[in-house]
């Protein structure tokens, strides 16, 4: 089946899968992919196709099907004006709250902007009129599996958002299909339901479901299901609630330090560490994980919820949910009820690992000399006062603290992990720390990159008669953007262009620099100083130096710790 045929087949697929019973069609070339896909689907009973010869016609005979029905009515156009033509109806449908779906074939991005025939912009066109728009990626040969579940996630998606089964709010919603000639099928093209490795979810289900209350527990095979909670990046009060449905089911959680699920007896210190030994896991897959809020921290994590052996189910804080491996089968805004049957041993076999690999990279720490980034992370998070606001700054530090740092329920963690960049980060850290004191919080504290602190050293600089915060900035100094030696840039095949694209060394002193702009500054060389210089108070900054090949040997050497220690059970 030659790529652009399959995208017609697995969407339309996945549009019968999510409910849909009737599709419309404006004729088109572009669009002959999906058009004929559609049509196999009506030979095969799985629904009804109407088609009209004007695009405008076809877009309001959609809404009116979608508006007495309730259910989710996609038209089809080719590419260029056609496209237009559904600008009345799309915004009649916003306005009324009805589920319509813009399907407009288009040219791929090569042909986009040079005058090629029968092109226009139609990334945005309908702009604030649909709830969701996607400019779906082109369709290639060789990414069979990664491209079905991209598209099936995608197809999901429209339909939760376009029925406002989430929300509250339906409407419409665009998909923008580029594709590539041949746009015709060949003699493979096979049977309308798509198999193999352009199959969607056993027994007809959608790829992804929403469940308008709490989600129902997955099925448990072999006795209870070994879940498994990934608390990513959510509002605290989700996070506790998730720790404490995990304390009541017995799961283990691996949760990043802004979820607000350190809270919890079941939040485990150095998940990544687990997920990253192979022997060990393989003993120890769940069945299911249960995702809340936004993991964005760990590539083992990625890894796990990108494994189609394992059920994930999402709890997101708003509809706009995460599901950056396309694999959620259910999605809800609410936590699964805490009922079911209990896997014996199951959280004590996760909480043992943690110990061990905790242990393990425990005694590599402490047998450095100095005080490394990686020992920095572990040795703050272990001696702020209770009560403390922590501030993670992006990049390494929130990194270090999620694999090495000790889960604390009597600290406040915040991160940027929205868009996950350094921008604005001391001036985020004041902002929180003075909402912190006049909340009645203790101390604030931030453990922010040099890079991060140079980006923003406007934030330090408080006009006359503004209130101070009471805080620390700890920074690991490693003169650069360390974080590119633990990644592929910091391969030995990259050494000779590493320095001066990624290393990008500044050459400044934190500690002058921080003194010059009204802040109390030193520098701290050893493990031993460190507990004063978090005692101060003030507005200060406590500078470490390292070095940026040093912590990348060290990251790879508590990794392959960890590991042995874990072995395979």
């Amino acid at each position: 089946m030659n790529p652009s045929t399959a995208l017609g087949r697995v969407l339309v697929d996945e549009l019968v899968r999510g409910g849909v019973t009737d599709a419309v069609l404006a004729p088109g070339s572009r669009s002959a992919p999906v058009a004929l896909a559609l049509l196999a689907a009506e030979r095969a009973g799985r629904l009804r196709l109407h088609v009209r010869i004007d695009e405008r016609t076809a877009a309001f005979l959609a809404l009116g099907l979608a508006k007495r029905s309730g259910r989710p009515v996609p038209v089809l156009t080719t590419s260029g004006t056609a496209a237009a033509h559904l600008h009345a109806a799309v915004l009649e449908a916003d306005a009324s709250g009805v589920p319509l779906l813009a399907l407009t074939a288009d040219r791929p991005p090569e042909l986009r902007a040079t005058g090629a025939n029968q092109t226009v912009e139609q990334v945005g066109l309908y702009g604030g009129a649909v709830r969701w728009t996607a400019d779906i990626g082109v369709p290639e040969a060789g990414r069979e599996q990664a491209q079905n579940r991209y598209w099936r996630s995608l197809v999901a998606k429209a339909l939760v958002l376009a029925t406002g089964a989430l929300s509250g709010d339906p409407g419409p919603v665009h998909l923008n299909l580029p594709l590539r000639e041949p746009l015709l099928p060949g003699d493979d093209a096979g049977p309308a339901e798509p198999s193999g490795p352009w199959a969607g979810r056993p027994g007809g289900a959608p790829w992804t479901e929403p469940a308008a209350g709490p989600a129902v527990p997955g099925p448990e095979r072999d006795g209870p299901a070994r879940t498994l909670v990934v608390a990513g990046d959510a509002p605290p009060a989700l996070g506790h609630a998730a720790a404490e449905l995990a304390d009541a089911r017995g799961w283990p959680v691996l949760a990043e330090p802004s979820s607000g699920a350190w809270a919890g007896r079941g939040a485990l210190r150095g998940g990544a560490l687990l997920l990253g030994a192979p022997g060990w896991l393989a003993a120890h897959r769940p069945d299911r994980v249960l995702v809340v809020g936004r993991p964005t921290l760990s590539r083992p994590v990625a890894a796990l919820l990108a494994d189609p052996a394992v059920r994930v189910e999402t709890v997101a804080p708003s509809p706009r949910w995460a599901d950056a491996a396309r694999s959620s089968v259910h999605v809800s805004l609410h936590l699964p009820p805490a009922t079911g049957a209990i896997a014996d041993g199951w959280r004590s076999a996760w909480s043992a690992a943690a110990a061990r690999a905790g242990a393990a990279v425990d005694r590599v720490l402490d047998g450095r000399p100095g005080l490394t980034g990686a020992r920095l992370a572990r040795d703050v998070v272990a001696g702020l006062p209770g009560g403390s606001l922590l501030l993670l700054g992006s990049s390494t530090p929130v990194r270090d603290v999620d694999r090495l740092a000790v889960p604390r329920a009597d600290l406040a963690v915040l991160a940027s992990r929205g868009v996950a960049g350094i921008d604005g980060t001391v001036s985020t850290a004041v902002g929180a720390a003075l909402a912190h004191a006049r909340d009645g919080g203790g101390r604030a504290f931030a453990l922010l990159g040099d890079l991060t602190v140079l980006h923003d050293l406007t934030g330090l600089l408080l006009g006359e008669g503004e209130p101070a915060p009471d805080l620390t900035l700890v920074v690991p100094d490693n003169d650069g953007g360390g974080i590119f030696a633990q990644l592929e840039p910091g391969d030995e095949r990259h050494t000779a262009d590493y320095r001066r694209v990624f290393g990008t060394p500044h050459g400044r002193s934190l500690v002058g620099v921080a003194r010059a702009l009204g802040w109390a500054a030193s520098e701290v060389s050893g493990p031993a100083e460190l507990p004063g210089a978090l005692a101060a108070g003030g507005r200060r900054v406590v500078v470490v130096r390292t070095d940026q090949r040093a912590e990348a040997a060290l990251a790879a050497e508590l990794r392959a710790t960890a590991a042995e220690a874990l072995g395979g059970g």
